[in-house]
């Protein structure tokens, strides 16, 4: 069964900073691309940032560039959303999702990753 479970989430001040982990399990984690997504009340699901264990670049949206570090832990099965430069917009529960054999750059597309966790809300206060 594939499971993927992030953790990580909080409450911080602007300009702060947090590390979000996505402990996955059940399959290859090489086979996989993995990403981050959000969804603000009100707002659609976006894409934030994903990777994969083949040499694709690393995806991140527009929004979070220069911010937000995506990187795994192969070893481990697990991949982490480091945030720095945290802002209010950034504020939105933040989920993990796999895709099989997807490219970093279908990021954008959240509706082709079939597994998902369960979020973790992240807070980011004025």
């Amino acid at each position: 069964e594939v499971q993927l479970v992030e953790s990580g989430g909080g409450l911080v001040q602007a300009g702060g900073s947090l590390r979000l982990s996505c402990a996955t399990s059940g399959f290859t984690f090489d086979d996989y691309a993995i990403g981050w997504f959000r969804q603000a009340p009100g707002k659609e699901r976006e894409g934030v940032s994903c990777i994969n264990s083949l040499d694709d670049p690393t995806y991140y949206s527009d929004s979070v560039k220069g911010r937000f570090t995506i990187f795994n832990d192969t070893a481990k099965n697990t991949v982490y959303l480091q945030m720095i430069s945290l802002k209010p917009e950034d504020t939105a529960v933040y989920y993990c999702a796999a895709a099989f054999r997807y490219s970093a750059y279908d990021c954008p597309y959240p509706v082709g990753f079939g597994s998902w966790g369960r979020g973790t809300q992240v807070t980011v206060s004025s």
